[in-house]
């Protein structure tokens, strides 16, 4: 069996953050086009591709303590710094993954804004479609027309 180094995770994980990416901007142009049907999927690949990259990240981490560097980001520079003949294409690998964590992080924040604006529209389309005046128990008929509910009197015994 071979030993787990970093380096074994560190490709997976930047395969799979430029997945992240890629579908990033997938759903970026969907929001844009306030094409929302097409989001659910989205989500799941986002949600599937988050969960393979924690589980990739702590196996670094826990390689990178095996081999007597700091469990997390900042042990890679050491490591990266003695693994020899691996040391090219680990800097080349984390320093992509880097790249890509931070476009993701990017991609992330503006999404985040274009939901936010998706979910203002509809809110305002809402608005809309509400009288001004109307009373909190005004409802439209099937008929499409504005209804009051009668307001009820409770039961009087007599």
């Amino acid at each position: 069996m071979a030993t787990a180094t970093p380096l074994n995770s560190l490709r997976e994980e930047q395969q799979i953050m430029s997945t992240l990416v890629d579908v990033l901007k997938q759903e970026q142009q969907l929001l844009v086009a306030a094409e929302m049907e097409g989001m659910p999927a989205i989500t799941t690949k986002k949600n599937t591709l988050v969960t393979q990259m924690t589980m990739l990240s702590a196996q670094r981490h826990r390689a990178l303590g095996r081999a007597g560097y700091a469990a997390e980001e900042v042990g890679m520079d050491g490591w990266i710094a003695a693994s020899g003949t691996d040391a090219h294409e680990a800097t080349t690998l984390w320093q992509a993954l880097l790249q890509h964590t931070r476009e993701a992080k990017e991609l992330n924040r503006i999404n985040g804004m274009l939901i936010n604006k998706q979910m203002n529209n509809t809110q305002a389309a809402l608005q809309a479609l509400r009288p001004a005046h109307a009373a909190p128990n005004n409802f439209y008929g099937p008929g499409g027309m504005s209804t009051t509910l009668p307001r009820s009197r409770g039961f009087l015994a007599g």
